[in-house]
């Protein structure tokens, strides 16, 4: 078989690639399975114009909310009508202090309980393309309505200005919500292999196309598009903030999003679509109650010990089989084959995984509102001090092609295998790291600041620390994104029922909502003179979820091939 070399890896050519049909390979035998490099398949053309997509939109929603911060917390500088701070003043416009900037940051994250609505229109009305298009249009008209809370004559008024800019980002939140909870899932349905073949290299290696592997490549790249949109998006608008104004850092975004319907238009007779097929909620419902139930020795308990170990019983998914079910007692619902059975057991078991995140997010989310106005208290030397923020997503540009190039490949040649649920427990553990940077930089602060622990007060007087120092912070964050944030997305579309897909994507993304409604509870510590608590208290949280998480996850690891060769199940009407 022909082969291409593509970043640093030998890929397989076939000529039916582009044509997305099932012809699935030479299977790999179990000693193959144990001995064989697996590498990813070359990716559909389709899924880089999504990932184009995604850049775009990435761009207008980093470069709106990354002002955000400054937008809100601090106060219009005295003379100003558009909230710039030139070279040496804070930029400013609400006035409102750290905590209400925090909780609001915060809510914002919440807010991405839409993907939960985006998950139900595509599957049941619109199927996800159609959705996409809907959301890019909730999406503008958010954007539009925050251009009017930054205009002269509107910021000059704070509790006018703040009316405007809370409803628009409820709309942008909308919007947003129903985009990421569909394209994140129609970039990797551009890809249609399913099942493992063998292939040999033109070094003569036999080696193993693994589609885990190259779903994982496509949420590598597609997460880069993101970061390059969020590089772009962020530096552009935080001078935009500083020396111009914020309605200007609300409007280049705006311009941006309208690439979105443009590529979607372009693109709609190329992408592939999945066509909706119906809420399976309904009969995912019945299906469990059916197995804690009828199915069980003893009627359903509202203890639920109980209930999870029904849930965990070596032969529940058997008893709820089709082929288990005595055609007598097989319910009208039940048209649906064994094969889907084992897919929302799958899905369940991702589920399981996911409940871990909010903590990861709750750490990892620092980066978007405490660390930036950390930074407000140290030596930027003229720098917005929202711009090192920048060094995250520049980080991942440089990390993502490396990673999939080298580090992962070099991992497969010597043995390892670093496994899905391997690199998320990775994650948690490196966003701890993160946690613990912050917290002895603010240690720093505090000793060094002219006003001590009431750092945040005494600007513009600010600590002698630069602003530099923060940059480990970023850089951890960054890898612990590529450890879980990506593994995450891969996962969750891995895992998933075929007709589940968007469901299951919006309950990982749901996560991030969680987290937002997690950090409420710690918004007491987030501001002076408690922060280093706060930090101290994030980085125990993410390194004590990733020891439980991996200790709640460790059997399904074993599980990944075996659950990656499932086939696909089908409902019928």
């Amino acid at each position: 078989m022909p082969l291409l070399a593509a970043s640093g890896l030998d890929l397989p050519v076939k000529d039916d690639l582009d044509s997305h049909e099932d012809d699935e390979g030479i299977p790999p035998t179990e000693e193959q399975l144990q001995k064989l490099r697996r590498i990813p398949d070359r990716l559909p053309w389709t899924a880089y114009l999504i990932a184009l997509i995604e850049l775009a939109e990435r761009f207008s929603f980093y470069g709106s909310t990354v002002v955000f911060t400054n937008f809100i917390q601090f106060p219009l500088p005295e003379g100003s009508h558009t909230g710039a701070g030139l070279v040496d003043g804070q930029s400013g416009a609400l006035g409102k202090g750290q905590r209400i900037s925090t909780a609001i940051g915060t809510f914002y994250v919440f807010w991405y309980i839409t993907p939960l609505i985006g998950a139900y229109v595509a599957d049941v009305h619109l199927g996800r393309f159609n959705t996409v298009c809907v959301a890019v249009g909730i999406a503008l008209l958010g954007h539009i309505m925050l251009i009017f809370a930054a205009v002269p004559g509107v910021i000059e008024h704070p509790d006018t200005a703040m009316s405007v800019f809370l409803i628009a980002i409820v709309v942008m939140g909308l919007g947003t919500g129903l985009f990421k909870s569909n394209i994140s899932t129609l970039v990797a349905e551009q890809y249609r292999r399913t099942k493992m073949f063998v292939v040999t290299t033109d070094s003569g290696e036999q080696v193993i196309v693994d589609p885990a592997l190259t779903v994982e490549r496509i949420y590598m790249y597609f997460y880069l598009m993101i970061n390059v949109g969020s590089l772009i998006g962020q530096i552009c608008m935080t001078y935009s903030e500083k020396y111009v104004g914020f309605w200007l850092a609300y409007t280049l975004p705006t311009l941006a999003f309208l690439l979105c319907p443009l590529i979607l238009y372009l693109g709609r007779k190329r992408y592939i679509r999945t066509p909706p097929t119906g809420s399976v909620l309904a009969t995912f419902i019945r299906l469990m109650h059916f197995g804690l139930t009828e199915q069980a020795t003893c009627k359903v308990s509202l203890n639920p010990i109980v209930a999870y170990r029904r849930l965990s019983a070596p032969d529940f998914w058997d008893q709820v089989k089709p082929s288990g079910v005595p055609r007598e007692r097989r319910p009208r619902w039940m048209t649906f084959d064994d094969a889907w059975v084992e897919e929302v057991r799958r899905g369940l078991s991702a589920c399981k995984a996911f409940m871990w995140f909010p903590v990861y997010w709750l750490a990892a989310s620092q980066m978007n509102n405490n660390l930036t106005s950390q930074a407000a208290t140290m030596t930027t030397n003229g720098l917005p001090n929202d711009i090192l923020s920048n060094i995250n997503p520049l980080s991942l540009v440089v990390f993502i092609p490396l990673w999939d190039s080298f580090v992962y490949p070099a991992l497969q040649r010597c043995g390892v295998r670093f496994t899905s649920l391997k690199r998320i427990t990775a994650g948690f553990l490196t966003c701890s790291a993160a946690m613990v940077w912050a917290a002895v930089i603010q240690y720093k602060i505090y000793q060094t600041n002219p006003c001590g622990s009431a750092a945040a007060s005494c600007i513009p007087r600010v600590s002698p620390i630069s602003v530099w120092a923060q940059g480990p912070a970023y850089f951890l964050i960054a890898l612990s994104e590529i450890f879980a944030s990506i593994t995450g997305l891969q996962y969750a579309f891995q895992m998933a029922p075929t007709n589940m897909r968007s469901l299951v994507m919006s309950l990982f993304i749901l996560t991030g909502a969680a987290s937002a409604l997690l950090g409420e509870m710690f918004l007491w510590l987030s501001a002076d003179p408690l922060l280093v608590w706060h930090y101290t208290l994030m980085a125990v949280l993410a390194g004590g979820g990733g020891c439980a998480f991996w200790f709640s996850v460790r059997e399904l690891d074993a599980k990944e091939d075996e659950f990656n060769a499932l086939a696909a199940g089908t409902i019928h009407e």
